[in-house]
């Protein structure tokens, strides 16, 4: 279900959200009004104190588990993000230094670095949308390798240079690393054991209330849906950084 959601665009997932739980509250509030609310006793004031105590701590724990792991997912998001943009800035790094290398070994190492940059752009990112992770990076890497460290510098500035060439190197495989890990990041399968079935059962413990005028019961359910459907709209929406209209893009 949550891959059906993060194929959909924005505003058909914050329409399919707010669809589902409003329609779940307006029905399950016609359907209590009609034929549970009035077989239950509940005018006196110890059922009213132990409603009202239940339904805030239902909607309290709902709302910090929801808040906690919708900050999760946007740090997680932006970590991925911030991973992604250290690997483009270690390819600028190594390309300028290897400016410095005499030819024919410059334009070599240059070219295998181009053709692994394009490679990442045009074949591995639509992988990393679909959920799986690139192999084929690395037979680049190993041939930029096996061009690298043969190297031998024949001066002091050539050294300098190689050395600080060879830590971008680095710097470069453990961003690629890193950003091959978040591929298949997401929230654990039992979260949404407890947000989805979770909001459905906050807003039904809020509808155990004997309240005369519906309208106005009515427009608060619609209310409390519509805020409850927008915090689920964010953490589908950034859950899987690679994936969905909010992916990390290879810009």
């Amino acid at each position: 279900m949550i891959d059906f959601l993060l194929s959909l665009p924005l505003w058909a997932l914050a329409i399919v959200l707010n669809a589902w739980l409003i329609g779940f509250a307006l029905a399950s509030l016609w359907a209590l009004r009609r034929w549970i609310l009035p077989r239950l006793r509940i005018d006196n004031d110890a059922s009213l104190f132990l409603g009202a105590a239940v339904m805030q701590s239902a909607m309290v724990l709902y709302g910090l588990v929801a808040a906690l792991t919708a900050v999760s997912v946007w740090t997680t998001h932006s970590h991925v993000s911030d991973t992604v943009s250290r690997e483009a800035t270690a390819i600028a790094i190594l390309w300028r230094d290897l400016g410095g290398y005499p030819q024919p070994e410059r334009d070599s190492m240059r070219e295998v670095l181009r053709a692994y940059t394009l490679q990442v752009i045009q074949e591995a990112w639509p992988e990393q949308r679909q959920g799986r992770v690139p192999r084929m990076g690395i037979e680049w890497l190993n041939r930029f390798q096996e061009q690298l460290l043969p190297f031998e510098p024949t001066s002091e500035s050539q050294k300098i240079l190689h050395a600080q060439t060879l830590s971008a190197y680095n710097g470069m495989v453990e961003a690629r690393n890193a950003r091959l890990d978040a591929v298949q990041t997401d929230l654990p399968a039992v979260m949404w054991f407890v947000l989805l079935p979770g909001a459905m059962g906050c807003l039904l413990l809020c509808l155990f209330f004997r309240i005369e005028d519906a309208r106005f019961q009515t427009i608060l359910m619609v209310g409390l849906a519509g805020f409850v459907s927008m915090v689920l709209f964010v953490i589908i929406s950034l859950d899987k950084p690679f994936q969905g209209a909010m992916a990390v893009t290879a810009d």
